[in-house]
């Protein structure tokens, strides 16, 4: 069950929350894609010796993650640490996490008998992720915490090309020429989708993200046919949860209206689609998220600052407006630029 009903009104008049809903806030929130992990030093200090996915399925670890950047920052939100691909290696799929090159997977899905290795996980199958949310969730106290899953296409990327791809020659390959197999590997992979949000919703996360990292990938036609039904499918599964829901690609601006229409409360936006010409093909109903270029951040202050009132100014144009990166927060990112970028937009933006 979701935390007792005082701490969700808490949360639901956050900032946060409230920006999502297009309802007035008192500053614009702000929070970064990727920023509890490798940018900080405490983070990579934590994880010294300790593999990728192990460290997503040890609740103390994620918990201390996942505080950092909240602790550091004075972030709105907190953002689960984890990983995308954590659901379907539950779900039965040997993959690893290789530092420097992402998730490869050993036995890459291309058949229907292939596909048959990708069973249906139930919460037990994750129950390590739920204490995680648990536990943050009795740390956190007025900050929402962010709960997140791959996206069916994206996973699928990964699963049909083996790991990571500039070209998707094989998923676009699937999808074209066995449209059968890809809607079955898609509906697969949108029941796992649903059922690891779901747990992390009725252990107590704020708002969930779907990540559609590489949709960008797609033409809209493409989009519409081949990935939309499937990313609706998980969206709509979770109109009834309560809680805003987040859409988030990356060179998508020929999809953004779709992604929106799919299900989405507020839409993600990359660095390359100014927020005003975004909510103008998105549509007025709907909140935005973004969308900083994260390489501005390597600039000299100045030019950072002007770069975020920017966004600022562009992101009025939205009912309701979420500051973050265009992407995740770089490596190499000099975490005292975060923390000061957060207290501009905060002050930047008081009411």
């Amino acid at each position: 069950m979701p935390p007792c009903d005082d701490r969700a009104v808490t949360l639901d008049d956050s900032p946060f929350v409230r920006a999502c809903r297009g309802q007035d806030v008192p500053h614009t929130p702000v929070w970064f894609m990727r920023q509890a992990g490798r940018s900080l030093p405490e983070y990579r200090k934590v994880r010294e010796g300790i593999a990728m996915l192990e460290s997503c399925r040890r609740p103390d670890l994620v918990t201390e993650i996942t505080l950092q950047p909240v602790r550091r920052h004075n972030v709105d939100a907190a953002v689960l640490y984890s990983d995308i691909v954590v659901p379907i290696a539950a779900a039965g799929v040997d993959l690893d996490i290789v530092p420097g090159t992402g998730p490869v997977v050993a036995a890459p899905i291309r058949t229907s008998a292939d596909l048959q290795r990708l069973r249906p996980i139930t919460a037990d199958d994750v129950a390590f992720v739920a204490e995680s949310v648990r536990l943050l969730v009795g740390e956190l106290g007025k900050t929402p915490l962010i709960g997140f899953a791959g996206a069916p296409f994206t996973l699928a990327s990964y699963l049909i090309e083996g790991g990571p791809s500039r070209t998707y020659t094989r998923t676009k390959a699937m999808m074209y020429g066995d449209p059968g197999l890809w809607h079955a590997l898609l509906t697969r992979l949108s029941g796992i989708t649903l059922a690891f949000l779901r747990t992390q919703i009725e252990a107590g996360v704020s708002a969930v993200q779907l990540f559609d990292s590489w949709a960008g990938a797609l033409s809209e036609a493409d989009y519409r046919e081949f990935v939309m039904p499937h990313s609706r499918e998980v969206l709509a599964g979770l109109a009834n949860e309560g809680m805003p829901r987040i859409h988030f690609g990356v060179g998508t601006a020929v999809l953004l209206r779709a992604m929106g229409e799919a299900g989405a409360d507020v839409v993600g936006v990359d660095w390359r689609t100014p927020l005003d010409a975004a909510t103008k093909v998105i549509g007025p109903d709907r909140a935005v998220q973004g969308n900083l270029d994260p390489a501005v951040l390597f600039a000299p202050w100045e030019v950072v600052e002007r770069e975020a009132r920017r966004v600022l100014d562009q992101g009025r144009a939205a009912p309701g407006h979420v500051f973050n990166l265009g992407h995740g927060v770089l490596p190499d990112t000099d975490p005292e630029v975060l923390t000061r970028l957060v207290e501009l937009v905060h002050t930047a933006s008081s009411r």
